[in-house]
C-alpha cells in the first residue's frame, strides 16, 4: 500500500480550514477566519481528480479532528467520493478516542499516536490500494518527517490567506520531491502530484 497525501493549499502555503461547506467557523485556532476558503474553487474538475485518487485507495488515514469533521458530514452526502469514504476502512490517529462510541463512522480502527509510524510502515508492507490521507496536519507532518509519504497531491488554489497552519515539518531538514504531473482546472487550481526524489 502506498501513502498518498492530498491537501488543498493556498498560494502562500496555508492548509488550515479549507473545506467546510458554509465556511466560517472551521478551525479558528490562532484566530484563523477564512474557513471554507477552497470551496469556491472546487469545481467538477477538482472533484474528478479527487475521485480518481479515492478510486485507487483502499483505506483512509485521519487525525482525530479531521475524523470527527468527516464523520459529521460524509455519511449524509452522496456522490462517488462520499460513497467511497463511507465504506472505506478508516484509521484514526488518537490518544483519546476509546472505542465504538467515539468512532461512529464505520469501519474504523484507532491507532495510538505513539504507534503511528510503526502502523503505517506495517500497512505499507501490505498488498492493497493506496492509503489516502487528507487534512490531519500533525499526522501528515509526522509521515513526511519519517519518509513515509509515497505521493503528495497538492491542489494549489489561487488565493492568499495571510497566515494560518502550514503543511510541512519545520525541523530544518531539506526534502526533495519530483513533479509527476500538473494540470490546471477551469477555476485556476493547480493539481500537482509529487513523489519523493529518492
Amino acid at each position: 500500500m502506498r501513502v498518498v497525501v492530498h491537501e488543498f493549499i493556498s498560494l502562500d502555503g496555508v492548509v488550515q480550514g479549507p473545506g467546510k461547506q458554509g465556511g466560517l467557523g472551521e478551525d479558528t485556532i490562532g484566530g484563523f477566519r477564512h474557513g471554507g476558503w477552497s470551496v469556491p474553487y472546487n469545481d467538477s474538475e477538482v472533484w474528478a481528480a479527487i475521485n480518481q485518487f479515492a478510486e485507487r485507495s483502499g483505506a483512509v488515514l485521519l487525525g482525530r479532528s479531521t475524523y470527527r469533521s468527516g464523520a459529521a458530514v460524509w455519511p449524509d452526502r452522496s456522490g462517488p467520493f462520499a460513497e467511497w469514504i463511507n465504506r472505506a476502512q478508516k484509521y484514526v490517529v488518537s490518544g483519546t478516542l476509546s472505542g465504538s462510541d467515539d468512532t461512529p463512522w464505520k469501519p474504523t480502527t484507532i491507532i495510538r499516536g505513539a504507534d503511528l509510524l510503526k502502523e503505517v510502515a506495517r500497512l505499507r508492507d501490505q498488498p492493497g490500494g493506496d492509503i489516502y490521507v487528507y487534512g490531519s496536519l500533525s499526522v501528515v507532518r509526522a509521515l513526511l518527517a519519517a519518509g513515509l509519504v509515497d505521493e503528495l497531491v497538492l491542489m494549489i488554489q489561487p488565493i492568499t490567506l495571510g497566515g494560518g497552519k502550514t503543511l510541512f515539518p519545520t525541523d530544518g531538514e531539506a526534502r526533495a520531491f519530483k513533479l509527476i504531473s500538473a494540470t490546471t482546472t477551469g477555476t485556476g487550481v493547480q493539481v500537482c502530484r509529487y513523489q519523493p526524489a529518492r
